[in-house]
């Protein structure tokens, strides 16, 4: 099953909603990076929030999350944007807890429950928009609603779930954004909250079958979705920006590296890609900086 984003409204638009099933990409940046299994469910849940925030966005506008917590895992950063593309990576990917007390993969003891949760969204402007607020979980989705409802001031119910084979694969991957918008009646907001504190694990139906809509529907009446779109991971490095990398360090740099016998291998953070520059791809560069002085 292809992976997908949707986005629309429930209880007469009075809720927004989002959800995103993610197991592919997770299991591309599972194997690109070889994380191991904890530092898969940390990344894959950051990874589903960064698509849903980025369906929050529009035309060519983009965002990028940082997760800087105490724990194991260091940093863990993703971008993402409006046409559903994403991108992540994680500082330390072989991170591998025991579980924790629920026989759950320790999400909270690789990130940590100190540190902060960063947004930073390209909304075209001269200035980005920057939002922090301080992990309060380190189970991410409990940080992404309280950034929500510090940050933005929308409240709103964040679930994101990383399901982890045996043998380290993904099995499943995604999660929903619920947003309470004006006019909810307190039975209807109770009637949420009772739902969710009983609803299955994200993954779990995921991993059964049910789509998106299906798992929503599990928490909130009448929903109706206004847009459905792929989600796919999708990184922007290439030779010609890695390249325009390689000229920004100057010629003296370009120099000393071209005077070493061994090539330059270049590795992109997002997607571990690796770059080859052989010493007559510096010279080349190197000439290129003479002519354009």
């Amino acid at each position: 099953m292809r992976d997908y984003l949707i986005r629309g409204t429930a209880l007469d638009q009075k809720v927004r909603i989002f959800g995103v099933r993610a197991t592919e990409i997770v299991a591309e940046l599972q194997r690109r990076h070889d994380t191991w299994p904890t530092a898969t469910a940390a990344l894959g849940r950051a990874v589903a929030a960064g698509l849903m925030m980025g369906a929050m966005l529009k035309d060519e506008q983009k965002l990028t999350i940082q997760i800087k917590g105490n724990g194991p895992l260091g940093q863990i950063v993703v971008d993402a944007n409006a046409k559903g593309e994403v991108r992540g990576y994680v500082d330390n990917p072989h991170v591998d807890l025991p579980p924790n007390e629920q026989g759950k993969l320790d999400v909270k003891g690789a990130v940590g429950t100190e540190g902060a949760l960063y947004i930073i969204k390209d909304l075209g402007l001269k200035e980005p928009y920057r939002g922090s607020i301080p992990i309060i979980s380190g189970e991410l989705g409990e940080d992404f609603t309280y950034y929500f409802a510090k940050s933005e001031q929308t409240p709103s119910a964040v679930a994101v779930g990383v399901l982890v084979n045996p043998d380290g694969s993904v099995r499943a991957a995604g999660g929903f954004i619920l947003q309470l918008l004006p006019g909810l009646s307190d039975e209807e907001i109770s009637d949420m909250e009772r739902r969710l504190a009983n609803l299955r694990p994200v993954t779990e139906m995921l991993d059964s079958g049910m789509s998106l809509e299906e798992i929503i529907s599990e928490v909130v009446d009448d929903v109706k979705v206004g847009e459905t779109m792929d989600a796919i991971f999708r990184c922007q490095c290439s030779d010609e920006r890695v390249e325009r990398t390689l000229i920004s360090m100057g010629r003296e740099e370009l120099e000393n590296l071209a005077g070493e016998d061994e090539p330059v291998e270049v590795v992109c953070h997002f997607c571990n890609e690796k770059y080859l520059f052989e010493k007559e791809d510096l010279q080349r560069i190197i000439e290129q900086l003479n002519q354009d002085e």
